[in-house]
């Protein structure tokens, strides 16, 4: 099921990889007041380990005794992206076809048996990618508060733990974030399959599921006709409908993993031409306007659910000093 190790990229950085909107909308959500402090925080209270808890004693952890074929895959796209370690990779019992990546100090990666049952080989391997591309761009950190957000607005965990803290517009932020994340981890994919269109036919199936007859270049032209819409309104529900979700639509993630192969940056990383880690470039001009762009984003959410960002520091910062006289 491995695909041919044809091309590894020796300590590559995420940046060569990553989304521009990932790398704007995680500096614009740096830029946040305390935001880091807050949920370094949430993720020191235990609620971290609770998360690995569960998954420990509710999951089945993989290896090379343990669907060892998987775990054969999954080694190999860590090799390709030259992981230092390899995280524990997880397996639950979920009907939903779904994979994440948590953590606060070390990753783990979890995937619905759903996926690994109904799958093909290469498809799982495609997923599999996804979340290594998380791992390095070292998103499982807001991917936990995300998580951990989203479990006390459930009403999963007590209200005490985040009370003061304005919750909603945090996860909202969170929310936006995590959608540039996926388009960042696409291309990581894309990479480590060596064919863009992997992802892609993965994104297809996960839009439509494994029905008999699915055209991808028919499904190839519905992106394209999704991304030239130019009914203002068709453009506005849709906006409107995506704010909630932590996933982008698929027919633009596939719209957005296409344009990025048409610029030439996938050909020319598989040729080697990429920044290595700890020698990333400096900022651009245009990186510079994206990430104003996503902090006038986070600051509309902000002033509309917690008032202004002066106001949602003090907040946090009185949440921090409450929290630093309690038991953790």
């Amino acid at each position: 099921m491995a695909i041919e190790v044809a091309t590894r990229y020796p300590q590559i950085s995420s940046k060569a990889y990553e989304h521009p909107a990932d790398r704007a909308a995680t500096s614009a959500l740096h830029a946040v007041p305390l935001l880091d402090t807050v949920i370094k925080r949430l993720t020191d209270f235990g609620h971290e380990r609770r998360l690995r808890q569960i998954i420990l004693g509710n999951s089945i952890r993989l290896g090379g005794g343990q669907v060892p074929e998987v775990w054969g895959a999954y080694v190999q796209c860590t090799t390709i992206l030259d992981l230092d370690t390899v995280p524990d990779l997880y397996v639950t019992n979920e009907a939903d076809v779904n994979a994440t990546t948590i953590g606060a100090k070390s990753p783990l990666v979890v995937v619905n048996s759903s996926l690994l049952g109904s799958y093909r080989p290469n498809e799982v391997q495609t997923v599999l990618a996804h979340e290594v591309g998380h791992v390095l761009s070292e998103h499982y950190l807001y991917t936990t508060a995300l998580i951990l957000l989203k479990q006390f607005m459930d009403g999963a965990l007590p209200k005490s733990l985040l009370l003061g803290l304005p919750t909603r517009a945090l996860y909202l932020a969170l929310l936006e974030w995590s959608r540039a994340a996926e388009l960042s981890a696409d291309r990581a994919a894309a990479l480590v399959m060596a064919d863009p269109l992997e992802p892609c036919r993965v994104l297809m199936r996960l839009a439509g599921g494994a029905l008999p007859g699915m055209n991808f270049e028919a499904f190839l032209k519905q992106a394209t006709d999704y991304h030239n819409e130019d009914d203002l309104f068709s453009r506005h529900s849709r906006f409107w409908v995506e704010l909630k979700l932590n996933h982008p639509f698929a027919v633009r993630r596939v719209r957005e993993l296409v344009e990025w192969v048409q610029a030439g940056d996938f050909d020319r990383i598989r040729g080697g031409d990429y920044p290595r880690r700890g020698h990333e470039p400096p900022p651009t001009s245009q990186f510079d306007e994206a990430v104003a762009h996503y902090s006038e984003r986070f600051s509309r959410v902000l002033e509309r659910l917690a008032g202004d960002v002066e106001k949602l520091g003090s907040q946090l910062k009185d949440w921090l000093s409450r929290g630093s006289r309690e038991p953790g």
